[in-house]
């Protein structure tokens, strides 16, 4: 693949950093900072085929300047994406070729483990491994770490749980041994949940700006404002994110929801019905198990909650793409007109 960018006169590069309208990249030679090129801007349909932090690139690094021109985006073997704020409906992509996704909480008032029910779902969809850190150890007692410990295992399944506190290095070794053999990793959670204190931990340096909570309801403020990639000492890079008070999930997200409620789907095989909604259906082993006490009441109700929160983002993103088709078509027939009149006058 080297070998063909050479011949074009390009260079593969890593994007490194977003601000906007520029970008930082990696490149053999050090840190540049680059922009699409106009071709590719125009090229371009969706904001989701634009550079995304952790993307691979082909580039022309201009001779003499450290800057760069980006032609292409190389094919990502895995994308961490939600649904944007707003409308139209739009993916908005956090980072790329991401090998573990840390989803970080809080040990603190503003625990949701709904809310990492979400994170489990864009993690898994994007086809990255999820690491739940339960953070700020240190401003807990005993008893509080083990209650949070015990109900966010049990509603992430075989995903790998850490408690963890950069104040004091409690975890941090367990964290830093997955970037070994050079690995990307990320970091997403709420505002104030201490990632950017995790980052600092982990790069070995004051490289993110931090600050601290509110004490009134223990939120975060919200500090770091872009996406941005770290090298971290030993090897293997950490891409820190803005923190997300709100997750709205990206459509096709039914690996991320076999993913995340993976021992919901377990017991809806066992219902008498295959196409069982788990409400009021006779032979239901879903709702036998919540009755039973084997299921919790309210991850049933987030599992439902999703479901149709997903198909609503389905049947407005067909409503959406069949009004573009529409509208290509108008298009379209509008430039045959116009052909046809040139024909004619030409006749």
């Amino acid at each position: 693949m080297a070998a063909g960018f050479e011949a074009a006169g390009l260079t593969p590069v890593r994007m490194t950093a977003d601000f906007g309208q520029q970008f930082k990249v990696a490149t053999a030679a050090g840190e540049y900072t680059a922009e699409t090129s106009g071709k590719m801007r125009h090229l371009t349909e969706h904001g989701a085929e634009l550079p995304a932090v952790g993307d691979w690139l082909a580039a022309e690094c201009l001779p003499g300047e450290r800057r760069a021109r980006i032609h292409g985006v190389l094919p990502r073997r895995s994308k961490i994406s939600r649904k944007a704020a707003g409308n139209p409906v739009r993916e908005q992509i956090i980072a790329t070729n991401v090998d573990t996704l840390f989803l970080v909480a809080s040990l603190n008032y503003d625990l949701n483990v709904r809310r990492l029910e979400r994170y489990l779902i864009m993690a898994w969809n994007a086809g990255t491994q999820p690491v739940i850190l339960l953070s700020k150890a240190d401003l807990c007692d005993e008893s509080f770490r083990l209650q949070a410990l015990s109900e966010v295992s049990l509603a992430a399944p075989g995903v790998p749980v850490h408690i963890v506190s950069a104040q004091t290095g409690e975890g941090m070794e367990q964290v830093a041994g997955y970037f070994a053999g050079g690995r990307s990793c990320a970091l997403a959670g709420t505002s104030g949940c201490g990632k950017s204190t995790l980052t600092n931990y982990l790069a070995g340096g004051r490289v993110q700006r931090t600050s601290d909570i509110r004490e009134d309801d223990s939120r975060g403020r919200h500090t770091t404002t872009h996406r941005q990639m770290f090298e971290i000492p030993g090897g293997g890079v950490l891409i820190d994110t803005p923190g997300m008070r709100e997750l709205q999930l990206w459509e096709g997200e039914e690996d991320g929801m076999s993913g995340a409620f993976s021992d919901i789907e377990k017991l809806a095989g066992n219902c008498r019905f295959r196409d069982c909604t788990h409400n009021r259906e006779e032979g239901c082993a879903v709702r036998e198990a919540m009755e039973d006490g084997e299921l919790d009441s309210g991850r049933l109700s987030s599992y439902r909650k999703t479901q149709r929160e997903l198909a609503f983002l389905e049947r407005k993103e067909k409503s959406r793409s069949a009004a573009g088709r529409s509208a290509g078509n108008g298009k379209r027939d509008q430039r045959k007109e116009r052909r046809d009149k040139t024909w004619l006058h030409e006749e």
